[in-house]
C-alpha cells in the first residue's frame, strides 16, 4: 500500500519550490499535486494524456476548451488529452490534485 498526507505532499511541494509535485507514478496512470497562488497566472499547455483535477482547496475559474466553470474544494474536473485548459481567476490559493492517464512523461 501507499499512503500519502497532503500536509505532507504540501510542504515536500513547498521546499522543492515548484508549482507541481509528482508523488506517484505507475504503469497506467500518475498523480502530483498542483499548486497556484491567489492571483497568479497558470502556464501549463495541453497535455498528451487524459487527467483528472480534484481540488482540494482554494477558489479559482477554469477554462477546458470553449467550457468555463467555477472551482473550489471538491470540484473535479475531466479534461481529455490534447485540450487547452488553464486555471485563471484564482481568488484564494488552489491546491488540486491531478491523476494523468497514462502515467505523465
Amino acid at each position: 500500500m501507499k499512503a500519502f498526507r497532503l500536509d505532507e505532499l504540501e510542504a515536500e511541494r513547498a521546499a522543492n519550490d515548484g508549482a507541481y509535485l509528482q508523488f506517484l507514478r505507475e504503469r497506467n496512470m500518475s498523480v502530483g499535486l498542483y499548486a497556484l497562488n491567489a492571483g497568479e497566472n497558470d502556464p501549463q499547455q495541453p497535455h498528451r494524456q487524459d487527467e483528472v483535477y480534484m481540488v482540494v482547496s482554494g477558489r479559482a475559474s477554469i477554462t477546458v476548451g470553449m467550457e468555463t466553470t467555477e472551482v473550489a474544494r471538491g470540484s473535479v474536473v475531466y479534461v481529455p488529452a490534447g485540450v487547452p485548459h488553464k486555471f485563471h481567476h484564482i481568488s484564494e490559493d488552489l491546491r488540486v490534485l491531478v491523476v494523468f492517464s497514462p502515467p505523465e512523461r
